[in-house]
């Protein structure tokens, strides 16, 4: 069976091959945009747990002063602020990685360029 072998055929072959390159340099990043979601998520759960536990200290207390509740409080906002704390970190390294990535895929795409360009020059489609 004859295959085409003009600059179109090439032009198809090199963008099958990036997309599946592009594939492998994206595969992790599912699992840093997922951390990024649950990050706030954990710190806001950490927040309504130590809530539960400043109104069980009331509770336990039977009094309502600033030291009863205190440790509570202070769980849910040190849970809060490394959730979002970590969801910001992460989310800085995943920007900082789709932007390398980015990079790559217009230097793959620059070179497949040249590369069609150069071999139309030499008239290796003839």
């Amino acid at each position: 069976m004859y295959a085409p072998a003009g600059p179109e055929a090439v032009e198809k072959a090199i963008v099958a091959y990036g997309g599946v390159q592009m594939g492998h340099l994206e595969k992790g990043l599912v699992w840093i945009s997922l951390f990024i979601a649950i990050a706030p998520m954990l710190g806001f759960m950490g927040t309504v747990i130590g809530m539960i536990q400043a109104f069980d200290d009331i509770q336990k207390a039977g009094d309502l002063s600033p030291s009863v509740v205190a440790g509570g409080i202070k769980v849910a906002l040190l849970t809060t602020v490394f959730g979002l704390i970590s969801a910001i970190i992460l989310q800085i390294f995943y920007n900082y990685i789709v932007s390398k990535i980015d990079g790559i895929v217009n230097k793959m795409e620059d070179a497949s360029i040249a590369l069609v360009d150069v071999m139309a020059t030499n008239n290796v489609f003839k």
